[in-house]
């Protein structure tokens, strides 16, 4: 199944650049150094959004979750990095009650 709404998805920019690039948010959980080291940058976050947008265009939807909010969508994906690599990365997104856009929840490193 692939994700609905894909050519709507949202990516904020204080998703990125104050939570994934963010190495001092308590919550990051290593996420951040993950990102950073793979050159994205919070001084340039559109390409990591970029990245994270084009890569759940084409990959399918891995599990779905209802919650009181939305429907959850976990979707694991090969992103391209500014350094050339292509890390697995699995993304959390959610599609609002009442919306028909999914928004990015978070993204972290994926196991292969």
């Amino acid at each position: 199944m692939k994700l609905p709404g894909a050519d709507k998805i949202m990516v904020e920019r204080e998703k990125i650049v104050e939570y994934l690039l963010n190495a001092m948010h308590p919550d990051n959980g290593g996420k951040a150094r993950f990102f950073l080291d793979l050159g994205f940058d919070r001084n340039d976050w559109q390409p990591l959004a970029a990245a994270l947008i084009k890569a759940c265009e084409s990959h399918p939807v891995s599990k779905t979750v209802a919650s009181p909010h939305g429907m959850k969508y976990i979707v694991d994906v090969r992103i391209e990095t500014p350094v050339g690599k292509r890390p697995m990365v699995r993304t959390l997104r959610i599609v609002d009650l009442g919306l028909d856009r999914p928004r990015l929840v978070t993204a972290s490193p994926r196991e292969e």
